[in-house]
């Protein structure tokens, strides 16, 4: 068997490598991804790489042919930032609409035996939790906005071109190779990273948005069973932690970690509860949460400690800055601007 993982030097692309080479020896492990947000490091050395942009419908189409096409492919290459999304919406449609439409043409073309995407929670929108899978979307962003017609798009190649697909909704993955450089997504990690270089955690409004925090062992065979398992054929599937936590939660964890205080910056346009049924996962996929917040953050801020020193990415200039957060200015976001500010916790 040939897999194809998109996303591959990332947090879900290089641990689902990692998972099937362990357990699946005899299959091969092809990837692409352009280390955009993710690090070489992070990628298996049996994986089958290749440095190339999905984004650019030529790699694609070349990374296909040199390839010879494959039996599953496992599309996780994205830039998940929610809410900074409406400010580089270019950016943001272009890395998750155009690069899925790239993926589902090469798919059609090779006839690859399934496509597995992984979506978003941002799809529901200010749905009422728990969202379930067939709950209307009403996105709130243009991350959560270019999920959904990637969604959609996929189905119609199912319908029109015989693709086969699943579609998975994560729950808030973190953990173990997840990128803590990027100032404006994985809330786990920005905690984690300000913990590590004595910077106060900086919480959004009164920090208590809900979310299903879920450490991503747990997802790994439910992925792969995404691919492979006939009952997955075209489901859509919520996969991701059995309970619900605060962002407050997650960043007083962090906090008794690392010693730094927590601070609230004004709020952001954001969907205040956001977590999802989980029945389906089970049923289909067999998941089953057996890590805690608490375990999962601390396995990850001691795989942290021992990372090299990485430069923080943050935008320089945005596409547009009509009503910028002021916490999103490039120097707000520069380490140590907040060490001075009041209202500690």
């Amino acid at each position: 068997m040939r897999v194809c993982i998109t996303g591959n030097a990332g947090l879900i692309g290089s641990r689902l490598a990692d998972w099937i080479i362990e357990n699946h020896p005899e299959v091969t492990v092809y990837g692409i991804d352009d280390l955009s947000g993710g690090f070489r490091e992070n990628i298996n050395p049996k994986v089958k790489f290749s440095l190339g942009d999905v984004s650019d419908p030529k790699i694609v189409k070349n990374f296909f042919e040199l390839t010879n096409g494959f039996d599953i492919v496992y599309h996780f290459a994205c830039y998940a930032a929610e809410c900074v999304s409406p400010f580089i919406r270019n950016y943001n449609y272009t890395n998750n609409l155009v690069a899925t439409a790239n993926i589902v043409n090469e798919c059609i073309r090779w006839n690859v035996g399934r496509l597995v995407f992984t979506s978003s929670m941002a799809v529901y929108g200010n749905g009422t939790p728990p969202f379930t899978e067939t709950d209307l979307l009403h996105p709130i962003d243009s991350y959560g906005n270019a999920k959904r017609a990637a969604c959609t798009d996929i189905q119609i190649a199912g319908e029109q071109h015989g693709l086969d697909w699943c579609i998975i909704r994560p729950h808030n993955f973190f953990g173990k190779k997840q990128s803590i450089w990027d100032s404006y997504r994985n809330v786990i990690g920005i905690f984690i990273y300000k913990g590590m270089i004595g910077d106060p955690l900086t919480v959004y409004g009164d920090g208590l948005q809900t979310r299903a925090f879920s450490e991503m062992t747990d997802a790994l065979k439910p992925l792969w069973r995404a691919g492979t398992d006939p009952c997955a054929s075209k489901q859509i599937i919520n996969l991701g932690g059995i309970k619900y936590s605060t962002i407050l939660d997650a960043a007083h964890i962090v906090k008794e970690l690392s010693g730094s205080n927590i601070i609230h910056l004004p709020p952001r346009h954001e969907v205040r509860h956001a977590y999802s049924t989980w029945q389906k996962s089970v049923d289909l996929l067999g998941f089953e949460h057996k890590t805690e917040l608490y375990d999962g953050i601390k396995n990850m801020w001691e795989w942290a400690l021992l990372q090299p020193k990485r430069k923080r990415f943050i935008w320089s200039e945005y596409e547009i800055d009509k009503g910028l957060y002021p916490q999103w200015k490039p120097a707000a976001l520069e380490d140590g601007y907040w060490k001075d500010r009041k209202n500690n916790e």
